[in-house]
């Protein structure tokens, strides 16, 4: 029986499934492509490196306003409504934004271009969820799973080929075939199944009311706190007064949030947020489980091509060739794990995957300068093993025990968890990376005196070879201690990638036991099973 009883959708469901994963992967990679263009985009429109970056924070922030409120709009104008209009919105906008003549228009395209793409991952984790009956959606949500976590790996590359060989607008313009072959597809396709046509005809019979409060504190809450998580490092944490102010909306309107939606179920009006769905022990540990998914996916999709670029010497293509070995164990692993879903508990699957993630992370902690091509390419295959492993699962216990009206809403809350999870990876590790940078550094330089024999041995053999090539002594004695402290600087930075891969290593060791704590599925369904 399908999430909504008695629903039967009138087309081939793996026809469905490609089709709503069409916008996911254009919109999931719209988050990191445009990351390795910013030189180009900041040089083009007469704008700084730092004004430059808001054309990422300021996607992300329009994201992280509808990725919670898609599933109330979804209900009140009709899901499949709901889902074209995001893929339209964020087809026209990447468009403009190809077109953009100025920083300012840009920054502005890019709202509306993130306004519509955060519809589009929770509708289509919803579409599959009502279109596949639940001994077959833990292989539905792999065909998801395999656009969400590639995505974010092959956005850089392909964003650096575009930006090398075409122009940085291009980044933009290459969505807009995907959008209109969605829009047809989607048209012909899809369906909304009869629960929520009811829901929308109860909706227009009752007037249609927005939760114009709750709309408004969801978009000052999130919106406050990408803004955090993405400048937090850049403009130094709370000794920023501008961080410092964004962080005390971010406190201050959550709890408002909480207060106003809680207020709302009271009085039986319906709510944007269904704060109810943190009742069910199986919702609770698969937020937080998705919140570290997204945590560990982002820092990592991000820390690695850094390591192998900035102190392994390797070119973007290069290292972007190092990661794909990651692309190429989601795709064999992925579908695996749909096909294994139905028949093992979904539990032990979380906690290998966990436990898998844990121990690649643990054996990168060995890391050196002098790490081969092929061993940093075997490590990341190995890391996306688990993260295929764990994707479908959670994906999968979090409906258990839902009602399957409520689809919409639980979609859109994990994927939040996810986004949220990825912004503060990205900014836990660059910020650990370079306050640990500076202690380690200051570490070494200590223990590399003046006075000591080792120090003085190695600038008198530096100075001596730089002699040799004909330099003046005091050139070639600057040039010593300029290669040492270069050495010094190096292994810091190493140190600080440990440190880090370590942190992360413990995370997902933690979450191992927390995957006990979870309902177990019925005999015969497995964790796809409602």
């Amino acid at each position: 029986m399908n999430a909504t009883a008695g629903y039967k959708v009138k087309h081939n469901p793996w026809i469905i499934a490609v089709t709503v994963t069409l916008a996911t992967i254009m919109e999931v990679l719209d988050t990191s492509i445009a990351n390795v263009a910013l030189p180009h985009i900041a040089g083009s429109l007469g704008a700084s490196q730092d004004e430059s970056t808001w054309v990422i924070t300021s996607y992300l922030v329009a994201n992280a306003v509808v990725l919670p409120v898609g599933a109330y709009l979804g209900t009140i104008i009709g899901r499949k409504r709901f889902y074209m209009t995001c893929v339209a919105v964020f087809g026209i906008s990447s468009f403009l934004c190809g077109l953009a003549p100025s920083l300012p228009l840009l920054l502005f395209f890019r709202v509306i271009q993130g306004l519509g793409g955060g519809g589009l991952q929770p509708s289509e984790q919803s579409i599959l969820a009502d279109t596949f009956p639940p001994e077959k959606r833990g292989q539905a949500f792999a065909v998801y799973g395999l656009a969400v976590i590639t995505a974010p790996i092959v956005g850089p590359t392909l964003g650096g080929w575009i930006t090398d060989n075409y122009d940085w607008r291009w980044i933009f313009f290459i969505n807009i075939p995907v959008a209109i072959l969605s829009l047809f597809l989607t048209h012909r396709l899809i369906e909304d199944p009869p629960a929520i046509k009811e829901e929308v005809k109860a909706a227009r019979r009752g007037g249609f009311k927005l939760d114009y409060v709750g709309f408004g504190l969801i978009a000052l809450t999130f919106g406050s706190l990408e803004v955090v998580l993405d400048k937090g490092q850049q403009d130094d944490w709370f000794s920023s007064h501008f961080i410092v102010s964004f962080l005390a909306v971010t406190v201050i309107g959550l709890a408002c949030l909480v207060i106003w939606e809680l207020r709302q179920e009271r009085v039986e009006s319906k709510p944007i947020l269904d704060l109810r769905l943190f009742t069910r022990r199986n919702f609770s540990v698969s937020f937080l489980m998705m919140f570290v998914l997204g945590f560990t996916l982002y820092a990592t999709t991000v820390l690695l091509p850094q390591l192998l670029q900035s102190l392994m010497g390797y070119t973007a293509e290069s290292a972007g060739m190092a990661m794909s070995s990651g692309g190429l164990a989601t795709i064999i692993c992925m579908p695996i794990v749909g096909i294994l879903i139905s028949r093992i508990d979904g539990r032990y699957l979380i906690m290998f995957g966990f436990a898998s993630i844990a121990v690649a992370l643990f054996h990168m902690t060995s890391l050196d300068l002098q790490m081969s091509f092929s061993y940093a390419a075997v490590l990341r295959f190995y890391q996306s093993i688990g993260l295929a492993f764990l994707f479908v699962p959670i994906n999968s216990m979090i409906y258990l025990g839902i009602d399957p009206r409520k689809n919409n809403d639980v979609s859109g809350l994990s994927n939040l968890a996810r986004n949220i999870g990825g912004s503060a990876g990205t900014s836990f590790f660059t910020t650990v990376l370079a306050r640990h940078q500076q202690v380690h550094q200051t570490y070494l330089v200590q223990n590399v005196v003046g006075s000591s024999q080792q120090w003085m041995s190695s600038v008198h053999a530096l100075t001596s070879s730089l002699q040799h090539g004909s330099a003046a002594l005091s050139d070639a004695q600057r040039g010593a201690c300029l290669r040492i402290y270069q050495s010094l600087e190096a292994q810091a930075s190493v140190l600080s990638y440990i440190d880090v891969l370590s942190m992360l290593a413990v995370f997902c060791a933690c979450m191992i036991p927390m995957a006990l704590l979870m309902q177990k599925p019925p005999k015969g369904m497995q964790a796809s099973a409602h």
